[in-house]
């Protein structure tokens, strides 16, 4: 059954992938070469940003990216509850607070009415956020204009978790661009739109946030002299001069994200064939699709559809289609359920949307490489596990 399971996401490898891969292996470069450059220039080129630096993995951008934006003990960071751990994780990891907003009920979104309202009771309380991270969930964009704006009357900064939101657009304008926002981060892990295997990229319009995450993706060294504080001992000298970490990505990865980029459009435009497909299919059937505004494109990451928790029994219903071949997946469970975070937080979460969505929440097959003929397949499978899952 294993083998012949229709996977909820998957990679999409082509020769000339291989070709590009091969041709790093058999070059001077494995890692700090070329390909790296190339693929940050792609990368910048795409966003419409000054550039872009290239990461191992969504988190460590995230890591960095808060690094950069001054986070530490004592900073205060408010994000999604409906998010993998690493949104909260990272700020945590720079020793941060962390809470959580709702989010709205329709786009699964943090909500800029929950956030405003947070953000009124924590002006009285003297206890604003020093950062807010919006995650693109399923790759459509959060309402980057209200949280601009709430971030301009309150003076907290934002970073863009745009983990599912490669190809996306807001207003026109590519996720990533970050016109109402500090900085963005991407991952490319294979179920992502595009790949690099594992791996990551911050992008913005602040070169010197840029320049200070591309020293800190590489344990805070400077290898330019013109940077040195004295004069240089000689052509091998270089200087740590902040604190940081090994999150480099290697050529080899941006070999393939470069041949990658090359297809981004082309993966998003199948992605949005196959959502407008299922939507006809699904029409009629008792579940409930991600809402997806008109000023946006989706990047379409994921394919969540909702089950009402009262009239149907979510884990039969996800059973039934693992039983019938169909990888479906759950995304995701609200973070602060999670016992790490039920220990750190100084209050129990309140975000009764997230968890009412967990509750009815599957993620059917959305990829590239999906057919027509394994969507129907998706779709008979849905239809039979919900007469399989029905309370009566």
């Amino acid at each position: 059954m294993a083998a012949r399971m229709i996977p909820y996401g998957r990679q999409n490898i082509s020769e000339a992938d291989i070709d590009a891969v091969v041709a790093v292996l058999r070059s001077d470069f494995l890692t700090q070469g070329p390909a790296v450059e190339a693929f940050e220039a792609a990368l910048a080129a795409h966003c419409d940003t000054p550039g872009a630096v290239a990461v191992n993995s969504a988190t460590s951008g995230l890591h960095l990216a808060c690094l950069a934006l001054g986070v530490g003990p004592g900073s205060r960071v408010w994000t999604s509850p409906n998010t993998f751990v690493a949104s909260a994780n990272a700020p945590r990891l720079c020793g941060a607070s962390v809470e959580f907003v709702d989010i709205d009920p329709d786009t699964w979104n943090l909500c800029p009415k929950a956030l405003e309202d947070r953000l009124l009771a924590a002006e009285r309380a003297g206890t604003l956020p020093d950062l807010v991270i919006p995650v693109h969930f399923a790759g459509e964009p959060c309402d980057m204009k209200a949280i601009h704006e709430l971030a301009q009357r309150y003076g907290f900064r934002v970073l863009e978790d745009a983990a599912h939101a490669i190809g996306a657009r807001y207003e026109q304008q590519s996720i990533g661009r970050c016109s109402h926002s500090d900085l963005a981060v991407f991952s490319f892990h294979p179920v992502k739109i595009i790949t690099t295997a594992e791996g990551g990229a911050v992008s913005g319009q602040d070169s010197a946030l840029l320049a200070r995450i591309a020293q800190l993706r590489s344990h805070g060294i400077t290898k330019n002299p013109a940077e040195f504080s004295g004069e240089a001992d000689g052509a091998w000298d270089y200087q740590m001069q902040a604190l940081g970490l090994n999150y480099r990505m290697t050529d080899v990865q941006a070999a393939l994200g470069c041949q990658q980029m090359q297809r981004l459009e082309s993966f998003i435009e199948r992605r949005h064939q196959l959502a407008a497909r299922y939507e006809r299919l699904l029409d009629g059937m008792p579940v409930r699709c991600q809402k997806r505004s008109e000023q946006s494109r989706s990047a379409l990451h994921l394919m969540p559809v909702w089950l009402d928790p009262e009239l149907f029994d979510r884990r039969r219903a996800f059973d039934a289609m693992r039983d019938a071949g169909i990888g479906v997946q759950v995304h995701y469970i609200p973070v602060h359920w999670q016992p790490y975070w039920r220990d750190q937080l100084a209050e129990p979460a309140h975000c009764p949307n997230a968890e009412r969505y967990y509750a009815g929440t599957i993620s059917l097959p959305l990829y590239a490489d999906l057919s027509d003929a394994q969507q129907d397949q998706v779709c008979d499978a849905l239809r039979r596990a919900l007469e399989t899952a029905q309370i009566r």
